[in-house]
């Protein structure tokens, strides 16, 4: 088994060389990291293959291979990711609301890192430099423990990005990876409260109960994406359409896609058949409550479970409801916080909508697909809280610190 107390003891040791790091020379470091993904791109592309062959052996469904593959053009997408967290603000040492107290003192909070942060994630190779470079702009070092699947994939890159810390200031250590995949090392990494300052889990529902259920470390809940589409009675039925087919089509093995489509009953009869033909092209099953059954040419009963699934598939639970309230009250009842649209024109059920839903993101007339930290302008992500304390959503890098009081006195006692 991995040693962890060995890794948590680097992890803190440079943690004082790296909290203290000037913007310069993060940035300088992030670009040489990005470079030595580029250059090791081959040898990258080639333990990726080991996994995906792995993957296919097991019987991997095709969604699931799809998001552990890595491309020449995802892995440029890698390396483009950690240069556009260069161009991002610095979180770290910033002074905010600073006043005087009564007794003359200077009081002022100022933005640090989090510190150590463990991530334990699953499939998704791109997340091991996504992490790595937001928690390295933060300030914060990372130990990251990715999954069985990627295993050859993730120890490559992590390679790669600490051959181009070889070439700065900085010690390897900041970025350091468990090699360990068994059950006992992760549920151990949950554990190591005297080295770990904070674990962001990212994966689906079975991880996330698990992290959530045996961590003794402080928890980030990024949280899976059962996302809903509400087609309101006064909906655009062409734009409703097109938002459907993206938001579940596009890349369905990701968080952000949608997995229920609720529809309101007085446009139900014209639209379902419309957006039926429009998801057959992707082989889309739909899985339907009585009423979407009685219009739908091909569908399968949905089931109570149906409502609380994340498919992560060619996939989609529809269900008719009678008004915008039975709509809503659907979503708070089955959602997991993260994502929810509204297709709609009009202004008082897109306000109530905004208003009454209770998840990190919520649209109107846009595709839950947009919730992701590059579209939302932070670079890169280290996942999606559907938690709401410290962090919601998108996490970007302020999201990845704390704060600190700094009080300046000239004497005083109390």
């Amino acid at each position: 088994m991995t040693d962890l107390m060995t890794l948590g003891k680097q992890a803190k040791a440079a943690t004082r060389l790296l909290s203290h790091a000037s913007t310069k020379d993060k940035n300088d470091a992030l670009g040489k990291m990005a470079q030595s993904l580029i250059d090791q791109k081959e040898a990258i592309l080639k333990a990726n293959e080991l996994d995906t062959a792995s993957a296919t052996e097991n019987g991997v469904s095709e969604t699931m291979i799809d998001r552990l593959t890595l491309t020449s053009e995802r892995i440029d997408a890698m390396a483009e990711g950690l240069v556009d967290i260069t161009l991002l603000p610095d979180p770290i040492g910033l002074v905010k609301n600073m006043w005087t107290n009564e007794a003359g003192l200077k009081i002022g909070q100022q933005t640090v890192p989090l510190g150590v942060i463990g991530i334990i994630y699953e499939s998704r190779p791109n997340v091991t430099s996504d992490a790595a470079g937001l928690c390295f702009k933060s300030g914060n070092v990372v130990i990251l423990r990715g999954g069985k699947e990627a295993f050859y994939s993730n120890k490559m890159i992590v390679t790669a990005l600490q051959d181009g810390l070889q070439e700065t200031a900085f010690p390897k250590e900041v970025i350091q990876f468990v090699e360990d995949t068994s059950r006992e090392t992760a549920r151990a990494l949950m554990q190591l409260n005297r080295y770990l300052d904070v674990l962001i889990p990212r994966g689906g529902a079975n991880l996330i109960k698990t992290v959530v259920e045996n961590a003794t470390v402080p928890v980030i809940e990024t949280g899976t994406g059962n996302c809903h589409v509400y087609i309101d009675q006064s909906a655009e039925l062409e734009m409703a359409k097109e938002i459907i087919v993206n938001a579940k089509t596009t890349r369905p093995s990701v968080c952000n896609a949608a997995e229920t489509l609720l529809i309101h009953e007085s446009v139900a009869e014209e639209f379902l058949p419309v957006i039926e033909s429009a998801l057959a092209e992707w082989k889309v099953e739909l899985r339907a409550d009585e009423a979407a059954q009685a219009i739908l040419n091909e569908s399968v009963p949905a089931t109570e479970a149906d409502w609380e699934t994340e498919f992560l598939d060619y996939i989609l639970a529809v269900k008719v409801v009678s008004s915008i309230d039975d709509a809503i009250t659907h979503i708070n009842h089955y959602s997991t916080g993260h994502s929810e649209a509204i297709v709609t024109s009009d202004y008082n059920a897109s306000q109530q909508f905004h208003k009454e839903v209770d998840s990190a993101a919520v649209y109107v007339n846009a595709s839950t697909r947009f919730t992701d930290g590059f579209e939302f302008g932070f670079g890169a992500e280290i996942g999606i809280s559907t938690q709401k304390l410290h962090a919601r959503g998108p996490m970007g890098l302020p999201e990845l610190t704390s704060t600190k009081y700094i009080i300046f006195g000239e004497g005083q006692i109390r």
